[in-house]
């Protein structure tokens, strides 16, 4: 592994920057702190419209009471920094929890710098040609390492724009290492291992690590909020549970959220990381996979219910892979850049594995770098003359109004040929936004190139074709057509085809779709109907392209009507004082009317019942005139009361649950919920306390036992005479230990020893019953050899 310097950032020059607030005197420091609080409040003010905006106090909640997230979080940072003159850590602006945190680290920071775009990397050229033979992902990195061990295939660029890379070579020697640590601890084949890993090193080497052992990977996204840990930990025992994960690897500081589920998943064995489990790697060559054998378990993000596990075989994600190269003409001379998450399909299969195939280098950012600053994500593109990016359509949607002048000295995007935007539903007026503005740096609009995938399909279903730009239908934008081999298809409720231009649901076949979800025959069976696979979503064909509309679930059918809960809300949030992309609408059975009642809950910072009456009265007013239908019921709560998925996907489903229950706005402190959990822990461990005395019990008797017995053994052979005497007293003593050792001997196929001559006999699974079990079951005239592992000699 290599090191690069980052290249890109001078300390700034001209005017000296303000003092920072530790610099101060304590007149000017409460000067400061005043300051400070101005810009939180002046920022509050515009996220509310017209609304005055409420006090704002040094201890009062960010995120809980004045609703700024993680993407608000990103234009409060550039006002501080431009406001005091000093550059401010990331993780201090994403982590603090109150305006006083966020003077503190002012008080903390750096003079600011100006970041200027570095020089282009020099091409690497071509690598080998792509494992077109390869039947599994490990045949595939196994190709590269033998050929191109030096190529760089993954470049980790951190926070400062310094850079790691990582060769091919040295991801095989890592992940041998990792797969030694895993046999060490007797992981069987096919078991699972669960990867709470963040965007690192760690994870590339223990994902192949995990395949190399013969057993399944399951990504799962780390820990990132403290005040929703409770919600992040029952999230997470649902997944691991339904995993069945015998191990946990995850790194260090995330220790403490594993000592919280480890005691609430009785399968899991151990809780580790990739340092721990790398070991000296065995010169005998690694477990022989086949096509069909499980590449890993993608859970989805759960925004319309409980997450699922979609089962991808090495065969699935490999075609999914291919196809995609074809559909956009891949070049040996490519570069990728991605900040997307290695637990999300997108940026595991799509961006990583998908490069790491056709020897493609790829640039990785973290998620969290490219929130704090999204013009890293265009930086990162110039400094490597990056021609493939993939991103969720908030993200261009974020550069588009965010990104500013200053950040992108000397940026030149006109080597971006194709850039993907999928995984959430694609705006036109994004679209169209992003290209006006950077277009000056020279980004083409022919690059953007709508898709749409889900993980039952690996990643990928259909794409845009490359360099023609998005393709419009009134305000739907065109994902494309089917990739090579697969078929796209609307039908009605009923399952019958329907005609162009008919909305119906999406259902796909091809290669690359999943066989199923892990442990789940249910919903196997409710998603899969004659060969097809239903995607849950609604949409229109034309032209041979597909038109995503909505979801299936999310449907509203109100008096005969469908009502798409995405227009509705985003009506809502054009009301001013309601947070735009933090409104949630559906539909709620009514018997007394016989249909469904239409719900609204939409967040706004208005704490006064008379303010959001009002707010309540103009989200009646703009739906009703947006779709001829006004909402029964419109709810306005406080920020972070609708709930989401990791990507930022709304939860409708469990968004209504808590609207029904009454939980809304009842989320208790982090000390309160890290206090609940380790409650429930503790109570799970009680609650197996008994079983496991009973286990240790259970071995005891049994070990101390057949130590005896043994011992007897012994003692027969020795002193009884040789022959058919010894022979029988011996095969009674052993089936005497079974029976008092609870176990139950069953014998099969002893017909074919009848009249044998010397045989060999070798356990499939050797163990130290072994012997034990021979004496008892097989003929005494017969003579045999018994084969076992030099482990148990």
């Amino acid at each position: 592994m290599t090191t690069r310097p980052s290249r890109d950032l001078e300390s700034s020059r001209g005017t000296a920057p303000p003092e920072s607030p530790a610099e101060a005197a304590p007149a000017d420091r409460r000067a400061a702190e005043r300051q400070a609080l101005e810009i939180v409040r002046g920022l509050v003010a515009e996220l509310q419209g017209a609304l005055a905006p409420p006090a704002v106090a040094l201890d009062q909640a960010l995120e809980r009471e004045l609703g700024l997230g993680s993407l608000e979080r990103v234009e409060l940072s550039l006002r501080l920094e431009q406001a005091f003159g000093v550059r401010l850590p990331d993780e201090a602006v994403m982590e603090a929890a109150s305006p006083r945190d966020l003077v503190r680290a002012l008080a903390r920071a750096a003079p600011a710098v100006l970041e200027r775009a570095p020089e282009p990397a020099p091409p690497l050229g071509a690598g080998v040609a792509a494992p077109a033979s390869a039947a599994t992902l490990v045949d595939v990195l196994r190709w590269h390492a033998e050929r191109a061990p030096d190529r760089p295939q993954v470049i980790l660029r951190s926070a400062d724009e310094g850079e790691r890379v990582i060769t091919y070579g040295e991801l095989w020697a890592r992940a041998r290492a990792v797969a030694a640590g895993l046999r060490e601890r007797k992981l069987g084949p096919g078991e699972t291992v669960a990867l709470m890993l963040r965007t690192e090193e760690a994870f590339f080497a223990a994902f192949f690590g995990t395949l190399l052992a013969g057993a399944v990977p399951v990504p799962i996204y780390p820990p990132f909020r403290a005040d929703r840990i409770e919600e992040y930990a029952r999230r997470q025992v649902k997944i691991l549970r339904n995993a069945g994960a015998r191990l946990l690897v995850t790194f260090a500081e995330a220790g403490r959220v594993a000592a919280l589920l480890r005691p609430r998943v009785t399968s899991l064995a151990e809780v580790t990381t990739v340092d721990r489990l790398a070991a000296p790697a065995p010169e005998r060559p690694p477990l022989r996979l086949a096509a069909g054998d499980p590449a890993l378990i993608q859970y989805t993000s759960g925004s319309t219910g409980d997450p699922k596990g979609v089962l991808l075989t090495h065969a699935n994600v490999l075609a999914n892979i291919r196809a995609i190269g074809e559909a956009i003409a891949i070049r040996p001379d490519d570069v990728a850049v991605s900040w997307l998450p290695l637990y999300h399909d997108m940026g595991l299969i799509g961006a990583w594995l998908g490069a790491l195939y056709f020897g493609v280098p790829v640039v990785i950012l973290s998620p969290l770098d490219f929130l704090a600053r999204p013009a890293r994500w265009l930086r990162a593109l110039h400094a490597h003359r990056a021609t493939l990016s993939p991103a969720p359509n908030f993200a261009f949607d974020l550069c588009g109004r965010k990104v500013a002048d200053a950040e992108l000295e000397g940026v030149d995007l006109s080597a971006w040929r194709l850039a993907f935007n999928g995984s959430e539903p694609v705006s036109a007026e994004t679209l169209a936004r992003f290209a006006r503005r950077f277009a000056a740096y020279g980004f083409r609009p022919a690059a953007l190139t709508p898709v749409y995938g889900l993980a039952e399909a690996s990643v990928a279903l259909t794409v845009s074709p490359p360099g023609r730009g998005p393709r419009l239908d009134g305000r739907v934008v065109s994902c494309g057509r089917p990739l090579p081999g697969h078929e796209v298809r609307i039908v009605d409720a009923e399952g019958r085809p329907v005609a162009e231009r008919v909305e119906g649901r999406i259902e796909f076949r091809g290669p690359s779709v999943t066989a199923g979800y892990w442990r789940n025959p249910a919903a196997t069976r409710a998603t899969f109907r004659d060969g097809w696979c239903d995607s849950g979503d609604l949409g229109y064909r034309a032209e041979d392209e597909l038109y995503v509309t909505g979801r299936v679930k999310d449907l509203i059918i109100k008096a005969g009507r469908n009502l798409h809960p995405q227009e509705i809300e985003e009506v809502a949030g054009e009301v001013p004082g309601i947070r735009k992309g933090c409104v949630a609408a559906f539909g709620v059975a009514d018997p007394a009317i016989g249909t469904e009642r239409l719900v609204v809950v939409a967040e706004s910072h208005e704490t006064a019942p008379a303010a959001r009456e009002r707010l309540r009265a103009r989200v009646v007013e703009q739906v009703l005139a947006a779709i001829g239908v006004p909402p029964d019921t419109v709810v306005v709560c406080a920020p972070r009361a609708i709930l989401k998925t990791p990507s930022g996907k709304v939860r409708r489903a469990a968004t209504r649950e808590a609207w029904a229950a009454g939980r809304l706005e009842r989320r208790p402190p982090a000390w309160r919920q890290w206090a609940r959990l380790l409650a429930e822990g503790a109570a799970a461990r009680a609650a197996r306390l008994p079983t496991r005395v009973r286990e240790v019990a259970h071995g005891a008797w049994v070990w101390g036992f057949l130590g005896v017995a043994f011992a007897v053994l012994w003692a027969l052979v020795l002193l009884l005479p040789a022959g058919r005497p010894v022979d029988r007293v011996v095969r009674r003593w052993c089936r005497v230990v079974l029976a008092l050792v609870g176990c139950r001997l069953r014998v099969e196929g002893l017909e074919h020893l009848r009249g044998a001559g010397p045989v060999i006999l070798a356990a499939n699974h050797s163990s130290y019953l072994d012997t034990l079990a021979l004496f008892a079951a097989l003929p005494l005239d017969l003579r045999f050899v018994f084969v076992a592992k030099r482990e148990l000699l």
